[in-house]
């Protein structure tokens, strides 16, 4: 029988009554809650902030936006390879700020400089905004990394959860025809990857998991201003083909984007792209957020991925 991690569950009743109330009182969603509720829930389960030898804000130039970044080095006397980091959010909310603690971690369980990014957010950014962020990041960082002086080896992954996990997939669709390009591998936690909403998941766990389904409907109507084709914009719809960089798949039982993850594994897989997919049978959306309730589930996730790139 599917049962949510006893971890987790007194928290979600309370998060449930909360919600519950909150609408009752006549809450209506905006940007702007949206950004304080995943600053505050970060903030408030996710309280050690390791130190990290040599961490700086800098800018990756683009064409019309120069896209701000975090640059977080481990080891700043040794080259090592660099992991680009996309935050989730929903394409709404999420900061390189709110993620600090996670990109810390993550610089330090892999031993890669990662590169965080601020790209930009909707209503006031739309589609195809972040999208040309991301992308200006992996096509453009290299001079970025040169202007510090860094020592780092030239080989690029890239990484995200959620809304970031959507852009990881975006990217790297682009990337595999791009000689300009070179994705080494990618690593998706829990990622949004269909814009039609249209999965078993999302019915099944559409309401009581922290994540739901009205809230995702409306983090898209937020993200698509101009009636674009979602399945289009959609990353699980994209080509695929062996070119795709080496996949990590990370998926949540109790996630409404669990089936997007699965099936998207299983495309990437068929079409001759190296594959691995580990499951949380017992896990919920945002759980790398929530470290401090469930820190065994969040170390695994740091293992995951710093044996998949090394």
């Amino acid at each position: 029988m599917r049962q949510v991690s006893p971890k987790l569950q007194a928290w979600l009743e309370n998060f449930n009554i909360a919600v519950g109330q909150l609408i009752e009182n006549g809450f209506k969603p905006t940007a702007t809650n949206a950004r304080e509720g995943l600053a505050n829930l970060t903030k408030g389960l996710v309280t050690d902030t390791p130190a990290v030898a040599w961490v700086q804000d800098d800018l990756v130039i683009g064409e019309a936006y120069n896209v701000p970044v975090r640059i977080y080095h481990p080891e700043p006397e040794t080259a090592l390879p660099v992991l680009v980091y996309y935050h989730g959010g929903g394409h709404m909310a999420g900061s390189v700020t709110v993620y600090d603690p996670i990109c810390r971690k993550l610089a330090l369980a892999t031993k890669h400089i990662v590169v965080a990014v601020d790209y930009r957010l909707a209503p006031e950014c739309p589609y195809p905004a972040g999208v040309i962020d991301a992308y200006t990041v992996v096509s453009n960082l290299w001079a970025t990394l040169d202007g510090r002086e860094l020592n780092y080896l030239p080989t690029l992954s890239i990484a995200g959860d959620s809304g970031g996990g959507a852009l990881v997939a975006t990217v790297s669709a682009k990337a595999q025809f791009d000689d300009k390009v070179n994705i080494a591998k990618q690593v998706m936690l829990y990622p949004s990857l269909d814009y039609t909403m249209d999965s078993a998941s999302m019915e099944e766990n559409a309401t009581g998991y922290l994540l739901q389904k009205g809230k995702i409907a409306w983090y898209f109507d937020n993200y698509f201003h101009n009636n674009e084709d979602r399945r289009e914009a959609s990353p699980l719809y994209q080509p695929m083909s062996a070119q795709l960089p080496a996949t990590l798949m990370m998926t949540a039982e109790f996630c409404p984007l669990r089936d997007e993850g699965i099936a998207y594994a299983e495309m990437a897989q068929s079409a001759g792209a190296h594959v691995e997919h580990y499951h949380f049978n017992d896990m919920i959306h945002t759980f790398l957020n929530m470290e401090d309730l469930v820190k065994e589930e969040c170390d695994t996730v740091y293992q995951k991925i710093s044996a998949f790139l090394n």
